[in-house]
């Protein structure tokens, strides 16, 4: 949660204030290491490494919020209705899961990238549609057990259908286990998004992002390579606080592990 938190404050207070303006050139002050002025040093352009760092993290928390939501929204009733109706519906919905599964989430950008053009929008939307399968088959799986139980049958019994049975009693018992799947899928869409940025297929120039800090930093490693380290160790910290976060939030809820 402390490292998670670091990073959604980092984004907060960019929005308000950065030591420089991140996308601001200063040629004399080009590949500046660590100073007083500059903390983390200056890039190719003279831009204030720090700022740039504390803006990129407004686009990887925006892109894993915008993702997470899509998957959430889509793959969570399909998942649940795959297990509540069965049948037809149920092979329906698998198939199409295993369409998408067939289309990583970055393979996924990528196409979404060459079709309708390179930017942090088509990026968001098709990396959270190639995490809806992931949400379908948890919400499934999960919801199949739930159905067994003792008191789906006395909800039955009432005369309740189904679609409030799965609002009132399926869902919030799900709740747990989507969370869960919520923090994995935040720091996998994360790292896409770097690595879209990274080839040019995400975030576009100026606006910054720590995946092509990446990428303009690598020719310049023999000459400064802290420009690598730090958008690098910026990705590796959120990666790393959303995963523990998600393992934190499975032991504290009881809820299972959506990964296996």
């Amino acid at each position: 949660m402390a490292l998670s938190a670091l990073v959604v404050l980092t984004a907060l207070v960019s929005l308000v204030w950065t030591p420089f303006d991140p996308v601001a050139a200063d040629s004399s002050q080009r590949l500046l290491g660590t100073t007083g002025e500059h903390w983390l040093g200056t890039d190719k352009l003279g831009r204030d490494v720090l700022s740039i760092l504390m803006a990129g993290s407004q686009v990887a928390l925006l892109v894993g919020f915008v993702a997470v939501g899509i998957a959430l929204l889509i793959g969570t009733p399909l998942g649940i209705m795959a297990a509540m109706r069965r049948g037809w519906v149920e092979e329906l919905i698998l198939r199409f899961s295993d369409l998408l599964l067939a289309f990583p989430a970055l393979l996924l950008a990528i196409v979404f990238a060459a079709v309708f053009g390179a930017g942090t929008v088509s990026a968001m939307i098709a990396i959270g549609l190639g995490s809806v399968p992931g949400f379908a088959r948890v919400a499934r799986a999960a919801t199949l057990r739930i159905m067994q139980q003792d008191y789906i049958a006395a909800a039955r019994i009432t005369g309740l259908n189904s679609w409030v049975i799965g609002v009132k009693h399926v869902l919030p018992n799900l709740a747990g286990l989507v969370l869960v799947q919520c923090t994995v899928t935040f720091s996998l869409a994360v790292l896409a998004e770097a690595a879209l940025s990274y080839l040019g297929l995400g975030t576009p120039a100026p606006d910054p992002s720590w995946g092509r800090m990446l990428h303009e930093s690598q020719q310049f490693l023999s000459l400064q390579p802290l420009l690598t380290l730090w958008p690098g160790l910026a990705i590796a910290i959120t990666v790393l606080g959303l995963n523990l976060l998600g393992d934190g939030l499975r032991d504290r809820l009881g809820a299972g592990d959506p990964r296996g």
